[in-house]
């Protein structure tokens, strides 16, 4: 069977793929961030597309694009406005190219381009020998609040479904649903989460995983790409601004433009009989 033979992989998120991938080329409905890079090398892809989560701060959306480069590996990020994050079907679907890496340009994808399309140039991509990735770590943090503990975990994939329950989970991870499935909004009952609402993204669904988490009374909110970089759960804490909040979130006095943080901390201090309702 030659390259061009070989089924594409799709993913909705890159920690759960659906069975060996090395050698195949990966649409993943990942955000481009470093962590989501390191995982598609150590899985020893072809050639993977992420969704560029709006690029944000510092760039994070799409820092595996470099990251891949030098491990000679084809990436491109497509568009948070062409096609939904968490969703690899609509990615293939609707998804165009944003940004591409030099081993990808080699083989003619370009912005502007169809995902489809970029995929048929990215099945051309030789087969190099991938060097064994330097460990890429996602952290995960416990700060012990007045009343509550904040969990900070870089990926929603880093939650303990025992040790968060009632806890504040702040995540790096994309507000998006994965694959649009509710189940997977969060592992875990938790007081209150929050997440990168990835630039909003086409049908807002970068903000989608809160009227959920409404529903099983967890207070949630993002924070703008632009104002903490994806993937990375302090820089949400430390630096993120209030994009969208939940009912819940709401009533508890979390508004649009506060800084992360002061809601965070405001709620690290309420009362346990507090409730997210």
């Amino acid at each position: 069977m030659t390259s061009q033979d070989d089924p594409i992989i799709l993913a909705d998120t890159i920690t759960v793929l659906p069975g060996p991938v090395a050698g195949r080329v990966l649409v993943a409905g990942s955000h481009g961030g470093l962590y989501p890079g390191y995982l598609a090398a150590s899985a020893a892809v072809r050639a993977v597309v992420f969704n560029d989560a709006g690029i944000g701060k510092g760039g994070a959306g799409i820092e595996a694009l470099a990251y891949l480069d030098g491990l000679e590996i084809a990436a491109a990020a497509l568009s948070h406005s062409s096609c939904r994050i968490g969703d690899a079907n609509d990615a293939m679907r609707r998804g165009t190219v944003s940004e591409a890496n030099a081993r990808a340009r080699a083989v003619g994808v370009a912005r502007g381009m169809a995902c489809a399309a970029a995929v048929s140039r990215l099945r051309l991509v030789p087969q190099a020998a991938i060097p064994k990735p330097s460990s890429v770590r996602e952290h995960r943090v416990v700060l012990d609040g007045p009343k509550r503990r904040v969990v900070l975990v870089d990926s929603a994939s880093l939650v303990d479904r025992t040790e968060d329950r009632g806890a504040i989970v702040v995540t790096g991870s994309h507000g998006a649903l994965i694959g649009g499935n509710p189940v997977k909004a969060l592992a875990v009952d938790a007081f209150a989460a929050v997440f990168n609402d990835a630039s909003m993204g086409m049908e807002r669904c970068g903000v989608s995983r809160l009227p959920v988490l409404d529903q099983r009374g967890i207070a949630a909110f993002t924070v703008a790409a632009a104002s903490a970089r994806i993937g990375n759960a302090r820089s949400s804490y430390d630096d993120g601004i209030i994009s969208a909040v939940n009912r819940a979130a709401a009533a508890l006095g979390a508004e649009v433009g506060e800084p992360a943080r002061s809601a965070i901390d405001r709620w690290a201090s309420a009362p346990l009989t507090a409730a997210a309702s």
